[in-house]
């Protein structure tokens, strides 16, 4: 009996720790979303789904979607497009590759927040580096954070700059994994790098490339600190994203049943998100046996 019982007493502490900091907060949530609460009170009403129809006749929570949803669009595909072309050309082993992999992964693990302050420093309209080296060659300055058409694409520049190195670092490693005979087959057959590129590289790296889309959308939909830190969502509400927006329901408004509601939706649209991609790109994800 104890044989059979011991494998489960070893993953009990790490089952222990999911449960308390992971599905406890979840059920935690999923309960306080169809109720009405303030942090202070010391009752919670249920208020049924009222939390959810504030929501969905919201145009505040309309336009975070849309905005999270612009950012997804753009950022993630030019993550991973930058993120393949500059690992085909750091996979050798030489010095100077090295030394590129670590300046690129070195931005993935700063502090976000300190980023996200040095980048509202360069990106500032009277002092910034931006607009010192613009008004250098005789432009105007540009308001790059007060502009509404602006300020999300430089949110996008900022967080590609921070996550594309991880990115690079996972794409490396599927490159690495390729059979050098089958680029020396390519060879032989007289094919062009661009072809080889696209027939051996490119479904052979599929695996990886679906790896980080799944990651790479989650993680554009929970972008919170870039944007807190640089815009807080402004101006004008372009870059009011919906974890932004869901913290300051929750955390300035103290409006804890509706930010419960709106954390449940966010997870049902990125389970939604997920099962799509399997399904559109899971037929073209081979792995090797």
């Amino acid at each position: 009996m104890l044989r059979k019982l011991s494998p489960y007493l070893y993953v009990l502490p790490i089952l222990s720790f999911i449960a308390v900091f992971t599905y406890i907060p979840i059920a935690t949530s999923i309960n306080l979303s169809f109720r009405e609460w303030d942090f202070l009170s010391s009752t919670k009403p249920f208020v049924g789904f009222d939390n959810y129809k504030l929501l969905l006749s919201s145009t505040e929570f309309w336009n975070s979607v849309k905005v999270t949803a612009i950012f997804a669009v753009i950022s993630v595909p030019i993550r991973l497009a930058l993120a393949l072309v500059l690992a085909s050309l750091l996979t050798s082993e030489k010095f100077a590759s090295r030394m590129l992999r670590g300046a690129f992964f070195l931005p993935s693990v700063t502090s976000t927040v300190s980023i996200a302050v040095v980048f509202s420093w360069i990106f500032a309209t009277d002092y910034g580096t931006a607009n010192a080296i613009i008004t250098a060659f005789g432009a105007e300055k540009v308001p790059w954070m007060q502009d509404p058409n602006l300020a999300l694409f430089v949110i996008i520049l900022v967080n590609t700059w921070k996550q594309i190195g991880y990115d690079i670092v996972i794409y490396i490693a599927g490159l690495q994994a390729i059979p050098t005979e089958l680029y020396d087959a390519a060879a032989v057959d007289g094919g062009r790098r661009f072809h080889v590129f696209r027939r051996v590289t490119m479904p052979l790296v599929m695996p990886t490339t679906y790896f980080l889309l799944v990651i790479s959308v989650i993680e554009a939909f929970q972008v919170f600190t870039i944007v807190n830190v640089m815009t807080d969502g402004g101006p004008a509400n372009a870059t009011d994203m919906i974890v932004n927006m869901l913290y300051r329901v929750g955390f300035t408004l103290f409006d804890i049943g509706t930010g419960s509601a709106l954390a449940v939706m966010l997870f049902i649209l990125l389970i939604a998100l997920s099962l799509i991609k399997s399904r559109v790109l899971g037929r073209r994800v081979h792995y090797e046996a």
